[in-house]
C-alpha cells in the first residue's frame, strides 16, 4: 500500500501563502534579482511543496500513529516545521535545514530521490531542492534560463569555501572565506575593475551637469522624447511624443518639464524645454503629455491630432528622432532636474558600434510593440551611447577573464566569475535601454526597467541611465545585485543543469517538480532574446555550445504562439500535444511511491469560443488524466498581498495552483456516474475535515477541495454518464462543488442548538431583518426559542422583526467566563470583534478564556469550522464584508491559537503572572 505524502492530505497553506506574499517585498539577496525571468514561483512555496512532496503524512504510518488524534498531532508538528521553513530569514539556518532534511530521510528510508524540473525557467524549484539537501537537476530549452540555473545551483558548490584570487583580497590574512563568500568577493572586485576601466575609456561620454551656482554634479539620467514632424503643412515642427511631463511628484519638491515654442524666422519653429516647480502651474490629467494610447499624438504648436498610423509610418521610414527634455543630477538626498544644455546633447551624439547585436526582434504584436514603429532590431532598442557602454562592458568581461587567469585562478574558476559578470551585463541592459521610462512617483524618481510587464513596450519619453552614477540601473548596482544573491546561495547539495527539450529528454531515476509554461501567457523565447543577444556577445567563448545559435531556439518551445503555429487552433493543438508528450514520457518511468508536483499559472479570465470559463484549467486536468496520471491534491498558492473573493460554486483559480499526481494503475477500472458520486460522498468529508484542521483559508477551500475530488475522478480510466459517454472534467468539477456544499451543510449537525439556529437564519437573511414568525419556526425546530436567543444576545427581537447581532454591534464588556449561556456562534462573533478591534493577542486571550470554561461549551475546532461554513454562505450571497471577517479569522487562527495555548503562571519570587509556552 502506498504511503500518502503530506502534500496529499494537508498543508499549512495560510503560512505558505503569507510568506509567498511577503517575499515580493524582499529584494536584496533574493535569487530573483540575479537576473530577470518571468513568472517565477515564490521560493517559500516551492520549498514547502518539495518538503511535503517527500515527507510522509502520519496517516501513511499507522504503525507509529494508530489513532486520528496521534496523526493530527504529528501533522501539526510537521506543519510547524514548514511554517519555520518558509520564512525568508531562515534560508541560511543550517540547523533548521538539517532538521527538514532529516524528516525527508526518515520518509524515504535514507535514500531521497533526485529532483528534476524540466521547465526550470528562473530556477526556483531546483534551487529550493538543493537548499533542502537534495540533488537537483534543471533543464530548459531556453539558453538564458539554463545559464541562470547554472549560476544558481551548478557553479556555487564547485567553489565553496574558496578564497578569492583578486590580488588585494587574496593577500588578506584576517578573514575566512566560507561558502560562496570568496566567489562573491571576486565578482565584486573584478566588477569594480571593469567599472574603473570602462570609465577611463568612455567616461567622457557622460559629462557632469553644471548647477545654477556653477558647481558640478554627476548626472543620474537623461530624459528624452521621441519626435516626428507634424503632418500639418502649416506647422511642420518636430513634435515631441510625450507620455507625461512629470519628473518628480514628491510633495513640496514637485518638478515637471515645461515645453515652450520658440519662433525662428529662418527655419521652422523649435521647442525649448525648461523645468517647472510651481504646483499651481503643474500638468493636470488633461494637460499631461502629448501622447494618448487611443487618439495617438497631439502637436503642442498647432494642436493637430496625429494618428498612430502616421507615427508608425514615420518610424518605419526612419524619420523618428529624439530630443533631450531634461537632465537629472545627483543632489543631497534629492534629485536635481535641469533643462537641457548643448554639451549634454552633444555628449550623447556618438558613433554607432557596428558589432552591437543587430538581430531582428521576433514577430509577436501582443508582446513586442516596437517593430511597428521602426524599432525592429535589438540595436534599435538602445541609444548609440548605450550601445557603446554595453559593448564596452561586454568586451571587458573577456579582459577580466584573462586577468583572473593571470592572478592565479583556474580556467574553470575564471569562467565561473565571468559568467556572473556576463549576467550583470545582461541584467544591466534592462535599465540601459531606450525603451526604459522615468518613474516620477514620490517614492521612486528613478529609471524603470524595460520589463515592467511581460512585454517589450513602446515608450515615447524614455530615460537613459548613466552607468557610472550611484543610482538605479548603474553598472556597480548590477554587479552588487548579482554578488548579494551569490552570497546567499546554498552550497551543500549537488546541482546539474543542461539544455534539453522536455518532450524528448530522459526522466529515469528522478522525481518531477515543475512549473511548465501555460499556453500563451508569456512568450519566453521572443522576450528572452533581449538578454540572449548580450549574453551571446559576452559569454560565447565561455559557453560555446549553449550560446551557439543567433537567437533563442523557438520551434520546439512549448508555448501556444498563434503567430508561430498558424493561428489559435494550431497553437492550441501544438501546446496540448506537446504537453501530453512530456507527461506521457514522464509517466513511463515514474516512481509510484512519491508523487510528482506540477505548478499551474493561469489567466484570471479564460474563455473558450462559447464563452465558457476555465478551459485552460480543464485542459490541464484532462491532459494529465489522459497521460496516465491520478491527481491526488490541488493547492492554491496566493502570492498577492490581499485576499480575492472567489466566485461562488465555480472553483475559480488562485494566482497559481500546485497539483500532486501519481501514476494511475494500469489495471484501473471504469465506473458510472452513480459510483463516482458515491465515492465522493464517502471520501470527501474526511478530506475536507483534514483541510479545515490545517491552516487553509475559507477563500481557498473550494480550490483545495478539487484535489481529493479529482483524486476520485482520475483514479478511473473513465467515468461513464447515463448515455454511455465519458464524463468531462467540467462535469466532474460541478459534482465536486455540489458535494462540497453538501458536506459543509451537514457539518451543521455538529453544532449546539443556538449555533444551528443562527446558521439557518444567516443563510436566509445574513445580518438583515426577518419576521418573528419565521424565526420562531426555525428556533422551535432546533429546540430553542427566540426569547432565549434574544436573552443570550445572539439576536434582537423587536416589534415582530428579528435580526442577528453582527460582531461590530456586540458589547466590548463581554466576559465569556461569566456568561451562563454561551455558544460557539457567540464565541465566534465575540472573537471576530476582539480581533478586528484589538488584534491577535487579545483575541488569543479571549479564546484561552473561552476554552477554559468548565462546562466545555466552546470547542476551538467547531469555531473554526463555523467560520469556514459562514464564509461559504457569505461568499455565495455576495456579502463581501462578512466573508472577509470570517476569512480573516481563519487566516489569523494559528497566531490566535498560539496565544491561547500560553499559560499564565505565577513566578516564585514575585507571585506575579508571566506567560510560558505550553509544552
Amino acid at each position: 500500500m502506498q504511503k500518502k505524502k503530506l502534500i496529499e492530505v494537508a498543508l499549512p497553506l495560510e503560512a505558505i501563502n503569507r510568506e509567498s506574499a511577503r517575499e515580493k517585498s524582499i529584494r536584496h539577496g533574493h535569487p530573483s534579482t540575479l537576473h530577470l525571468w518571468w513568472a517565477r514561483r515564490p521560493l517559500a512555496a516551492a520549498r514547502a511543496v518539495l518538503f511535503a512532496q517527500l515527507v510522509d503524512d502520519p496517516s501513511g504510518r499507522p504503525e507509529e500513529f494508530p489513532t486520528e488524534e496521534l496523526q493530527r498531532k504529528e501533522r501539526e508538528r510537521l506543519h510547524e516545521l514548514i511554517e519555520r521553513l518558509v520564512v525568508w530569514e531562515n534560508i541560511r539556518d543550517d540547523k533548521l535545514l538539517a532538521e527538514a532534511h532529516a524528516e525527508i530521510l526518515r520518509s524515504t528510508d535514507g535514500n531521497p530521490p533526485e529532483i528534476l524540473d524540466p521547465f526550470a525557467g528562473g530556477g526556483t524549484i531546483p534551487l529550493e531542492a538543493q537548499r533542502l539537501g537534495l540533488t537537483a537537476h534543471a533543464s530548459d530549452l531556453n539558453p538564458v534560463a539554463v545559464l541562470i540555473n547554472k549560476a544558481l545551483i551548478e557553479l556555487p558548490p564547485k567553489f565553496r569555501d574558496q578564497p578569492p584570487v583578486f590580488p588585494q583580497l587574496a593577500d588578506s590574512e584576517f578573514r575566512s572565506w566560507n561558502a560562496t563568500d570568496g566567489l562573491a568577493a571576486d565578482v565584486r572586485a573584478y566588477g569594480q575593475w571593469m567599472r574603473d576601466e570602462a570609465e577611463k575609456r568612455i567616461g567622457h561620454l557622460y559629462p557632469k551637469a553644471t548647477l545654477s551656482d556653477g558647481t558640478k554634479a554627476t548626472v543620474i539620467a537623461w530624459i528624452w522624447a521621441r519626435t516626428v514632424r507634424c503632418p500639418n503643412p502649416a506647422c511642420g515642427i518636430e513634435m515631441p511624443l510625450v507620455r507625461s511631463w512629470w519628473l518628480g511628484k514628491k510633495k513640496g519638491k514637485e518638478a515637471y518639464v515645461v515645453p515652450t515654442v520658440l519662433p525662428d524666422r529662418t527655419q521652422p519653429q523649435r521647442i525649448e524645454f525648461k523645468i517647472g516647480y510651481d504646483i499651481a502651474e503643474a500638468p493636470t490629467k488633461e494637460s499631461d503629455g502629448t501622447m494618448s494610447g487611443r487618439r495617438g499624438g497631439m502637436c503642442i504648436v498647432c494642436d493637430a491630432v496625429v494618428e498612430k498610423d502616421y507615427i508608425k509610418a514615420e518610424g518605419v521610414a526612419g524619420r523618428m528622432g529624439a530630443t533631450l527634455m531634461a537632465t537629472v543630477a545627483e543632489g543631497s538626498r534629492q534629485r536635481i532636474y535641469l533643462a537641457p544644455t548643448h554639451d549634454q546633447v552633444t555628449a550623447a551624439a556618438v558613433d554607432h558600434r557596428l558589432d552591437a547585436p543587430a538581430q531582428e526582434l521576433g514577430y509577436d504584436p501582443r508582446n513586442i510593440w516596437t517593430p511597428q514603429y521602426g524599432l525592429s532590431t535589438f540595436s534599435d532598442l538602445f541609444t548609440k551611447r548605450q550601445l557603446v557602454a554595453l559593448t564596452t562592458f561586454s568586451d571587458l568581461v573577456s579582459e577580466a577573464r584573462q586577468r583572473i587567469l593571470n592572478d592565479g585562478g583556474s580556467q574553470e574558476y575564471a569562467d565561473t566569475v565571468v559568467t556572473y559578470l556576463g549576467l550583470a551585463v545582461s541584467r544591466g541592459a534592462d535599465r540601459q535601454s531606450a525603451v526604459c521610462s522615468w518613474d516620477a512617483s514620490p517614492s521612486k524618481e528613478q529609471v524603470r526597467g524595460v520589463f515592467a510587464r511581460q512585454a517589450i513596450p513602446m515608450t515615447w519619453d524614455f530615460a537613459e541611465t548613466n552607468p557610472f552614477a550611484k543610482s538605479s540601473g548603474t553598472w556597480s548596482e548590477s554587479v552588487d545585485w548579482v554578488a548579494k544573491v551569490l552570497e546567499r546561495l546554498p552550497v551543500e547539495g549537488e546541482g546539474e543543469v543542461q539544455q534539453a527539450d522536455a518532450s524528448t529528454r530522459d526522466y529515469s531515476n528522478v522525481v518531477l517538480s515543475t512549473d511548465p509554461p501555460y499556453y500563451d501567457n508569456i512568450g519566453y523565447s521572443d522576450l528572452s532574446d533581449f538578454f540572449y543577444v548580450w549574453l551571446r556577445r559576452t559569454l560565447r567563448n565561455v559557453h560555446p555550445a549553449l550560446l551557439s545559435t543567433l537567437l533563442v531556439p523557438k520551434a520546439e518551445e512549448l508555448v501556444a504562439n498563434p503567430y508561430r503555429h498558424s493561428g489559435k487552433k494550431g497553437a492550441r493543438d501544438f501546446f496540448e500535444e506537446g504537453f501530453r508528450a512530456v507527461f506521457e514520457r514522464a509517466r513511463a518511468s515514474a516512481r509510484s511511491d512519491i508523487p510528482i508536483t506540477v505548478w499551474y499559472a493561469f489567466k484570471q479570465s479564460e474563455t473558450d469560443d462559447s464563452g465558457e470559463v476555465s478551459t485552460g484549467w480543464e485542459t490541464l486536468l484532462e491532459g494529465m488524466i489522459h497521460s496516465g496520471w491520478e491527481i491526488t491534491s490541488t493547492w492554491p498558492n496566493r502570492s498577492e498581498l490581499s485576499n480575492r473573493m472567489i466566485a461562488s460554486g465555480t472553483n475559480a483559480l488562485a494566482s497559481s495552483i500546485v497539483l500532486s499526481l501519481r501514476p494511475r494503475e494500469e489495471s484501473s477500472s471504469t465506473t458510472d456516474r452513480r459510483g463516482f458520486i458515491a465515492a465522493l460522498e464517502s471520501e470527501l468529508p474526511d478530506a475536507l475535515r483534514k483541510l479545515q484542521q490545517g491552516q487553509i483559508a475559507p477563500v481557498d477551500l473550494p480550490q483545495a477541495a478539487i484535489g481529493p475530488g479529482m483524486a476520485v475522478f482520475s483514479r478511473y480510466t473513465a467515468v461513464l454518464e447515463p448515455d454511455g459517454t465519458k464524463m468531462t472534467v467540467r462535469a466532474a468539477l460541478a459534482r465536486i462543488n455540489e458535494i462540497l456544499d453538501q458536506v459543509l451543510n451537514e457539518q451543521e449537525g455538529d453544532f449546539d442548538a443556538t449555533s444551528r439556529f443562527a446558521i439557518a437564519w444567516y443563510r436566509q437573511y445574513g445580518y438583515g431583518v426577518g419576521k418573528f414568525g419565521d424565526a420562531d419556526n426555525i428556533a422551535r425546530a432546533r429546540n430553542t426559542s427566540v426569547q432565549v436567543l434574544d436573552r443570550d444576545e445572539i439576536l434582537t427581537s423587536r416589534a415582530g422583526s428579528v435580526r442577528l447581532i453582527k460582531p461590530a454591534d456586540l458589547t466590548s464588556a463581554y466576559d465569556v467566563l461569566k456568561d451562563p449561556h454561551t455558544s460557539n456562534w457567540g464565541a465566534l462573533h465575540h472573537l471576530i470583534k476582539v480581533l478586528e478591534q484589538d488584534g491577535i493577542a487579545p483575541a488569543g486571550d479571549f479564546l484561552q478564556a473561552a476554552l477554559g470554561r468548565t462546562d466545555g461549551a466552546i470547542d476551538a475546532d467547531l469555531i473554526k469550522e463555523l467560520a469556514h461554513l459562514l464564509f461559504r454562505i457569505a461568499e455565495s450571497n455576495g456579502w463581501t464584508k462578512d466573508a472577509l471577517s470570517f476569512n480573516s479569522l481563519v487566516t489569523s487562527w494559528p497566531e490566535i491559537l498560539d496565544v491561547a495555548r500560553m499559560q499564565k503562571k505565577p513566578t516564585a519570587a514575585q507571585g506575579a503572572f508571566e506567560f510560558d509556552e505550553e509544552d
